[in-house]
């Protein structure tokens, strides 16, 4: 006889619908199959069989495992490369039909609170008593994800990672649609650009390879002299990259500059004849007269540069005299003495906080993916192939969105993106750039990797909240005097508007790549000439624009009068 109680007509109408799909054969898949095996109804802790939990070993500690190669990431690219692959065959990420024991297995309490929540809202049938067991749930997954976050760094099981990356509690939320969708987004970063699902962020921080969003101020200073060591280090080292780019950009000028000397010397030397003399080379031709003035401040150029880069090898030996003296005193002080050694858990409070900002105040903070909440459409998710194809659509408008100008040397810096499982409704920026580096280190941004609306507008959200904060940081004090951060702050000053300047901001850039980019007229007039000026778009949207009304008309003919100006 079935001891399992019949709890169908208790259960939320919304999960006995989530919960009454079709069950397929246990048999496990081939690799590549595209649609994973279904859990079985024991994954939720129904009474008797085999499937229901032994809290006395579920809840125990795993053992660790060997941390997995860290990832290089090419920073010297121009721009985007256009994305091939948005998705891959599917693979088997749900064939362990124990999927939700995993999940909890070894989480101690935290797995046991998940569960017993999870019961109570699946019974609950009084909204309010319902309301109360969701905000309990979703404190308790929180817990649960920070405590699956500690594992990181050590070998993983499947269904914790994917806890961590995409939501995902138990297959059984989840429809074949959408277990197919999750089984084909591409799982590897091949495209060497720094967006990071939440498991491949954890990880590079439980390396070392990027430090923690922020710091446990206790902790630091139990370690103090060991932690300002390795700051000191880390500030160097910084310091000689940036040294080291500069260095490059005065190489690659110098190099140019040769080049144009060896045209112009080629030039120089092309006699023409005079036939009528034996053909005797003539004298310089009004080219070559040219090319010997050209060729003269050709040597200057070069003079001045060579001048600059031997001052930056100059510098850069002073710096690796002081980084072989900071490391020689560091000998014995690694990350793992001077981090947290559960830095991941460490920076996972942080990931929450992300993902509030990016649902907002009245959004969906439910933080288990339910079939209900997302669209099993691949191209409508934030994953990381989407995402950069829509950075590279908003750097294509705006083409100085990831240039920083530094010692008068600019260089294009893609900030790390963080991918993060939540409903949210718009992006945002945690940082602009690191606290050590601040002139070659990339920043941070959030994006949901559910968008509540559209991912596009919450792409652009976010690169509008990363213009805004690295322009106000350069600023400085004079943020409200200087730059775009200035004008647009004196603008917002004259209308007398209230409320949060920087979210004003935030929706006009919005409106400037969706609407003025096409030629639809959506912002102030004053707006209009400022982004104009100090965030211009490519010359040939510019082109394009000028017909397609008087104001653009004015604006293009005043880039026009200023391009003429500039020879006076």
């Amino acid at each position: 006889m079935d001891t399992k109680p019949d709890n169908s007509n208790s259960l939320d109408p919304d999960l006995v619908e989530l919960l009454s799909l079709e069950e397929e054969p246990p048999a496990r898949p081939a690799p590549g199959a595209r649609r994973p095996a279904e859990p079985r109804d024991e994954d939720f802790g129904g009474e008797g069989g085999e499937g229901e939990p032994d809290f006395g070993t579920l809840f125990a500690d795993e053992q660790a495992g060997a941390p997995s190669a860290a990832e290089g990431i090419d920073t010297t690219r121009k721009k985007f490369e256009p994305v091939r692959k948005f998705e891959e065959a599917a693979k088997p990420l749900f064939v362990d039909k124990n999927h939700y024991r995993a999940v909890l297995s070894g989480e101690g309490e935290a797995g046991q609170r998940v569960h017993e929540q999870v019961t109570k809202f699946m019974k609950a049938t009084d909204p309010e008593e319902k309301s109360g067991y969701r905000g309990r749930l979703i404190a308790a997954f929180w817990e649960l994800a920070a405590s699956a976050a500690g594992r990181i760094g050590r070998e993983i099981p499947m269904p914790k990672r994917l806890l961590l990356r995409y939501g995902v509690l138990s297959p059984s939320f989840l429809s074949a649609e959408l277990r197919d969708m999750l089984c084909r987004i591409v799982w590897e970063n091949h495209t060497g650009e720094p967006v990071h699902y939440v498991d491949e962020w954890l990880e590079k921080i439980a390396r070392g390879q990027v430090r923690p969003s922020s710091t446990d101020e206790v902790k630091v200073s139990l370690r103090d002299t060991s932690q300002k060591m390795m700051d000191a280090l880390e500030k160097r080292r910084g310091q000689r990259e940036s040294e080291v780019t500069i260095l490059r950009g005065k190489v690659a000028q110098l190099e140019d500059r040769e080049k144009d000397l060896r045209e112009q010397v080629d030039l120089l030397l092309r006699h023409e004849t005079r036939e009528d003399f034996g053909g005797l080379k003539a004298c310089f031709s009004p080219s070559q007269k040219t090319a010997c003035s050209a060729i003269l401040d050709i040597l200057r150029s070069l003079n001045s540069l060579d001048s600059q880069i031997a001052s930056s090898y100059a510098a850069l030996r002073d710096m690796d005299e002081d980084l072989e003296s900071l490391v020689r005193k560091s000998e014995g002080i690694t990350p793992s003495s001077t981090a947290d050694p559960h830095a991941a858990a460490g920076e996972f409070p942080n990931i929450r906080q992300m993902a509030k900002l990016c649902v907002g105040r009245k959004g969906n903070h439910f933080p288990i993916l339910l079939a209900q909440y997302v669209r099993p459409n691949i191209r409508e998710v934030g994953t990381r192939e989407n995402v950069i194809a829509e950075m590279s659509a908003v750097e294509a408008l705006d083409p100085g969105l990831f240039l920083r100008t530094f010692k008068q040397q600019t260089t294009r810096i893609v900030p790390n993106v963080i991918l993060v499982p939540s409903y949210g409704e718009t992006g945002i920026c945690w940082e602009p750039f690191e606290k050590f580096n601040r002139s070659t280190s990339r920043g941070r941004i959030a994006i949901p990797l559910y968008p509540a609306k559209s991912l596009r507008l919450a792409v652009i959200a976010a690169l509008a909240d990363l213009r805004w904060q690295v322009a106000k940081e350069r600023a400085q004090y004079y943020w409200m005097e200087e730059g775009i951060t200035g004008k647009y702050y004196q603008w917002f000053d004259e209308k007398k508007l209230r409320g949060d300047v920087r979210e004003y901001f935030i929706r006009d850039y919005i409106l400037w790549i969706t609407m003025e980019s096409q030629g639809m007229q959506k912002l102030d007039r004053d707006i209009r000439g400022i982004f104009w000026r100090l965030m211009p778009f490519p010359q040939e949207t510019k082109d394009a624009l000028k017909n397609r009304g008087f104001f653009y008309s004015e604006l293009y003919k005043k880039d026009q009068n200023i391009a003429m100006s500039d020879g006076y």
